[in-house]
């Protein structure tokens, strides 16, 4: 079963998402990082950010984790105020 992380954040200008996407379009992901699927949504008005990213299983999962959370606060959109793991229950699109 897939397994998302989802990731809350503070502080997050509609200028450092564009420079996060600017980023992340020309880079690579960090070394190790498992196959996954990436889904960031931002409030502009509020500065908030989610950031979901699925892996395929546990094991990808867990690998994930680590390098993310061991990531220097700077590569990060904003000040990170939670972390949480879901299942992903049901996927769709059109």
């Amino acid at each position: 079963m897939a397994l998302a992380r989802v990731v809350t954040f503070d502080g997050v200008s509609s200028d450092r998402m564009q420079e996060m996407e600017k980023e992340m379009e020309g880079g690579q992901p960090p070394e190790g990082f498992p196959k996954s699927e990436l889904l960031v949504l931002h409030d502009a008005d509020a500065e908030k950010s989610l950031v979901v990213v699925i892996f395929e299983n546990e094991d990808d999962y867990r690998k994930g984790d680590e390098i993310l959370s061991a990531m220097p606060a700077g590569d990060t959109p904003g000040q990170r105020t939670s972390v949480a793991k879901y299942d992903v229950a049901m996927r769709m699109s059109s």
